[in-house]
């Protein structure tokens, strides 16, 4: 395998992620990041995930990845900028990992392989895509992710 190759393995892992949110979010392309032999590539998610739903958002991706076959590598269990990672059977480390706002981002390093050139990733983002640029914080609501504790039924 080649870097090229390992970078689209890297891009289909994201992309059968996202298909498993539901209900989905908005995500832009992050830095693709190129070493003498691995690549990582990053997205960012665009909808606001509130503090009281990264518990469930966590949830789905970590039952999604173990679903895939991927092994636990550990997690950071802050409320409020928690985090996971994992490691494919062939060697891909991934991660969700949350940051300020809300906002969510994922990564995939491949392992080390044959050194080639890497093209910029395909996928069409949802939503504005703000690859090679800044990524603004979060702006997009969901009625279930964006909720929080203040949406609940008071009991």
């Amino acid at each position: 395998m080649n870097m090229q190759e390992a970078a689209e393995r890297a891009d289909a892992i994201l992309d059968r992620t996202f298909a498993a949110v539901e209900p989905a979010v908005n995500w832009t392309h992050g830095e693709t990041s190129e070493g003498d032999c691995d690549v990582s590539r990053r997205r960012a998610v665009m909808t606001v995930i509130s503090e009281e739903r990264r518990g469930s958002f966590l949830g789905v991706v970590e039952r999604h990845w173990k679903g895939e076959g991927f092994s636990p590598l550990g997690v950071n269990a802050s409320r409020k900028m928690p985090a996971t990672y994992f490691e494919t059977p062939d060697d891909f480390r991934v991660r969700l990992r949350f940051g300020g706002n809300g906002q969510a981002f994922f990564e995939v390093a491949t392992p080390c392989v044959d050194r080639s050139a890497v093209t910029a990733p395909t996928a069409e983002t949802v939503g504005p895509n703000y690859a090679g640029g800044p990524i603004p914080t979060p702006d997009v609501r969901s009625d279930f992710w964006s909720g929080g504790a203040a949406d609940s039924p008071k009991s």
